[in-house]
C-alpha cells in the first residue's frame, strides 16, 4: 500500500509549518490551522512573517537553521495570536536539506493544562448528576401543575391573541417536561434526531429577546458552514437559556450579549481526540466573574447573586455533557465567554 505523506501530516497532533528558503509557507497541516487559527487555502505561497507575524520572534532562528543547516528548539515559548489569545508552545525548527525546506514543529502545552481541567469538569459533572436527577424530581409535579392551570385558563379565553399566550406556556411546559423526563431516564438520556444548531440558538435568542431590558442588545455571529447534527435540541435549547439568562442577569439593564458559533478540527474534550467539534460562545460585556467564583460555578447551590438559585449553570454542564461535550468558561471584566463544545461525529 503506498504511503501517503501528506495524509500521515494531516494527522499529526503537533502541528507542522512547512517554509521554503524565500521563507514562503509551502504546507501547513491540520493540527497547525487549528492551534494558529488559519486556512491552509490562504496560507499557502504567502510569506510566513508577514502571514503570521506572531512568529517573527523566529526570525533569527530561522535564519540560521537555514543558513547552517542545524535543527533548532525553543521551549515555553509565548505566541500573541490576537489581541484575546496568547499560547504557550515548544518550538522545533528542523531543516530538511533534500527538498531545501524547514519544518516548524509546534506543541502546545496550554493544551495538557486544558485536557487536565476538563477532566476534572467531567468528574465533577458525574458528581453533581444524581442530585441533578434529584432536582427533577421535584421539578415535575409543579409543572404539570402549570400545563394544566394554562390550558383551564385557554378554555375561559375568547380572544384569539391571548389564546397565543397559553399556548406558549402550555408548549414551554412540554418542551421542559421532555427534558425532565431524559434528566429521569435510565441513563440520563432522550432520543437524538438531526438538529440544526443555528436553529435552536434562534429559538434560544427569541426567548432570551422577550425578557431581556430595552438597553440589552443581543447580536448574533453564526458560522454557516456548521452542519446539521445528531442531538437532543430539547437539553441543547435548555442548556443554551441558562447561560444567556445567566449574562442577562450578570448586565442588568444595558450592555450586549453575542451569540457566536464555529467548528474547530482535531479538538480533544477530556481525554478523547474528536475529529470536528462545534463552538458556541455566549459572550457579554458585563462585568464578569472573580477569579475565585470562576472555578466553583458549576457545582450546584454555588452562586455570586443573593437571588440566584445556582442550579443553572450545573444543569447546563450536565446536558451538554450527555452530548459528549463540555462547557467552559473564561472571565475578565468586560468580557465573559461561555463556551460549549460539541463533537460533530454524526454531521
Amino acid at each position: 500500500m503506498p504511503i501517503d505523506a501528506r495524509e500521515i501530516l494531516d494527522n499529526l497532533t503537533r502541528a507542522v509549518v512547512a517554509i521554503d528558503d524565500e521563507r514562503r509557507i509551502v504546507r501547513m497541516n491540520a493540527a497547525a490551522e487549528s492551534l494558529l487559527h488559519v486556512s491552509s487555502r490562504q496560507a499557502l505561497g504567502e510569506p510566513l512573517m508577514q502571514f503570521l507575524p506572531a512568529l517573527q520572534v523566529l526570525d533569527e532562528a530561522i535564519e540560521q537553521a537555514f543558513s547552517q543547516a542545524a535543527s533548532y528548539t525553543e521551549r515555553e515559548m509565548r505566541l500573541t495570536l490576537g489581541p484575546d489569545r496568547t499560547i504557550t508552545v515548544d518550538c522545533a525548527i528542523t531543516p530538511l536539506e533534500t527538498v531545501n525546506v524547514l519544518l516548524l514543529e509546534f506543541e502546545q502545552l496550554d493544551r495538557h493544562l486544558r485536557i487536565s481541567r476538563e477532566n476534572r469538569l467531567i468528574a465533577q459533572n458525574q458528581a453533581i448528576r444524581e442530585l441533578i436527577r434529584g432536582l427533577a424530581h421535584e421539578i415535575k409535579n409543579p409543572l404539570g401543575g402549570l400545563r394544566g392551570a394554562a390550558q383551564l385558563l385557554e378554555s375561559e379565553l375568547s380572544d384569539e391573541d391571548q389564546r397565543e399566550y397559553t399556548r406558549i406556556i402550555i408548549s414551554e411546559a412540554d418542551r421542559l417536561r421532555t427534558l425532565v423526563n431524559g434528566l429521569l431516564g435510565p441513563d440520563s438520556r432522550i432520543e437524538h434526531a438531526p438538529t440544526n444548531l443555528h436553529e435552536v440558538l434562534e429559538h434560544v435568542r427569541s426567548l432570551a429577546v422577550v425578557e431581556a431590558p430595552a438597553g440589552v442588545e443581543i447580536r448574533r455571529d453564526y458560522d454557516p458552514s456548521i452542519p446539521v447534527t445528531r442531538a437532543a435540541s430539547d437539553q441543547l435549547i435548555q442548556a443554551l437559556l441558562n447561560l444567556v439568562r445567566n449574562a442577562l442577569q450578570a448586565l442588568g439593564e444595558t450592555g450586549t450579549i453575542t451569540l457566536q458559533t464555529r467548528t474547530q478540527r482535531r479538538f480533544t474534550i477530556g481525554d478523547r481526540q474528536h475529529r470536528l467539534v462545534a463552538r458556541i460562545d455566549v459572550v457579554d460585556d458585563g462585568p464578569g466573574i472573580t477569579p475565585a467564583m470562576q472555578d466553583q460555578i458549576f457545582y450546584p447551590m454555588v452562586t455570586g447573586r443573593a437571588e440566584g438559585s445556582g442550579i443553572g449553570l450545573p444543569i447546563a454542564q450536565n446536558l451538554v455533557n450527555q452530548h459528549g461535550g463540555l462547557i467552559e468558561c473564561t472571565s475578565e471584566p468586560g468580557h465573559t465567554v461561555f463556551t460549549v463544545w460539541l463533537p460533530l461525529e454524526d454531521a
